[in-house]
């Protein structure tokens, strides 16, 4: 008998144990993201030290492929009860987003339950206003923000004659620096990320011409186009006539004319300042960086260009508990440090005043000044009805149209009035379709 109560006495203890254990496991905080290469590392290493820094909550980062396949994801995820606790949704797919009630939790109210400090105020204007409703209170955690800027191979500049610290400034010295380096031993003259997000949204901006009515879709529903305005047909002309002397190399839609750049083909690319680390670690050759080329005919210009990247987005039906640790790593996310670090590292902007200032007294823009390139692009002039950022539905379906048409013209199957005038008409549907759908 003594043996048994022995027995049960060590089971019971071992059970007591194991029960400790299970209370004492960190509580899974899934993070769905888009980054890749450099990007991703860095992510990593932000949710790695999370984790060393508390017991209670575990950060766990999965890649879900690119932005749009991770919205989707996404919203069918939430659609079968099994959404993730933190969703990145790039900046397009803010108002799909805004409009989805019950899929999200905002983050003001996140932390607010949480009882953390959250201040909306800490953020660089640019970034707060875009992730925030119209009286102020942000929805969304801003997290790789960024600007499109003018990365140059100088290497390729020195082979053509062209002088490597002088980048062109204008859209005319643009094209013809192209042609001279295509002439001079590049495979091609330029290539363009993110095409309807640097030639269309930010270029309207950055020469302060709406994008589209109603402010750009922050002043109401109701918005329509106005992408196929004079500027815009007389850029996407220039565009295509750089492809028929193939100075212009059109490779895709979204992030894949990078590997254009990176590998030398094409000596000059525009895209995301969040380029910046993969370049930086994979590129053969010595790159620069510069501020976008405008027209210099247009008056004003340039003004200041629009936030892109993506925000991260609470997703709804989860614990309080587990809101409580998203709240927590949320906290963690805004430290100084952190964003500092990121933005040194990837070269997305420090979305915080803080940790700009930080960058700035280290010196570290007297090292590394391309990269205070999009911060002055941003806020170098007080923002204009047109330059405050995109507030449109079922953007990222847009973006497809307007690549569609595009598409079209640099193929010659349509003048470039034509191709946006019909990417208008196009855009304009789907933004009557969300209306409907979302009230």
């Amino acid at each position: 008998m003594a043996k048994r109560i022995s027995g049960l006495t060590a089971a019971t203890a071992l059970l007591i144990g194991l029960a400790a254990q299970a209370e004492a496991a960190p509580i899974e905080i899934r993070w769905w993201h888009s980054m890749t290469d450099t990007n991703s590392a860095a992510l990593g290493k932000i949710a790695d030290a999370f984790n060393a820094s508390q017991p209670d909550y575990r950060i766990v980062p999965v890649y879900k492929g690119s932005y749009p396949e991770a919205l989707n994801a996404g919203i069918a995820a939430f659609r079968a009860h099994q959404a993730p606790h933190i969703l990145q949704v790039f900046e397009v797919g803010t108002a799909t987003m805004m409009a989805a009630k019950g899929a999200i939790k905002p983050v003001y109210e996140l932390m607010e339950e949480a009882g953390l400090p959250f201040d909306a105020d800490a953020y660089l204007p640019a970034v707060a206003t875009y992730y925030s409703t119209a009286d102020g209170h942000m929805i969304s955690m801003p997290f790789n923000s960024s600007t499109p800027v003018l990365y140059y191979n100088k290497d390729a500049f020195r082979r053509a004659g062209l002088d490597p610290v002088v980048p062109p400034k204008t859209w005319p010295d643009f094209f013809q620096d192209a042609r001279q380096l295509k002439a001079g031993g590049s495979a091609c003259g330029f290539t363009l990320g993110w095409m309807s997000w640097t030639q269309l949204e930010v270029f309207s901006a950055w020469h302060n011409v709406p994008f589209a009515s109603e402010a750009n879709g922050l002043g109401g529903k109701d918005a329509v186009l106005e992408i196929n305005g004079p500027l815009q047909v007389r850029h996407l002309d220039d565009l295509v006539k750089a492809a028929e002397d193939r100075s212009f190399d059109y490779a895709g839609r979204q992030s894949e004319p990078d590997a254009k750049f990176i590998s030398g083909d094409c000596a000059m690319i525009q895209t995301s300042s969040g380029l910046y680390g993969t370049a930086k670690a994979n590129a053969k050759f010595e790159f620069g960086m510069a501020p976008l080329p405008y027209y210099p005919e247009v008056p004003g210009a340039p003004q200041n260009s629009i936030i892109g990247g993506a925000s991260l987005w609470v997703m709804g039906g989860k614990t309080p508990e587990e809101y409580k640790g998203v709240a927590r790593f949320f906290a963690f996310l805004g430290q100084t440090p952190i964003q500092v670090a990121w933005h040194e590292t990837t070269g997305y902007l420090p979305i915080t005043k803080a940790a700009y200032q930080a960058a700035k007294s280290e010196g570290f823009y007297d090292k590394n000044p391309g990269l205070e390139i999009a911060i002055h692009e941003l806020l170098d002039k007080p923002p204009t009805e047109n330059t405050r950022g995109l507030r449109l539905g079922n953007l990222a379906q847009i973006r497809d149209g307007i690549a569609e048409e595009i598409e079209s013209a640099l193929a010659g199957k349509e003048s470039a009035k034509e191709a946006l005038d019909r990417a208008k008409a196009r855009g304009d549907g789907i933004l009557r379709s969300f209306e409907k759908t979302t009230g």
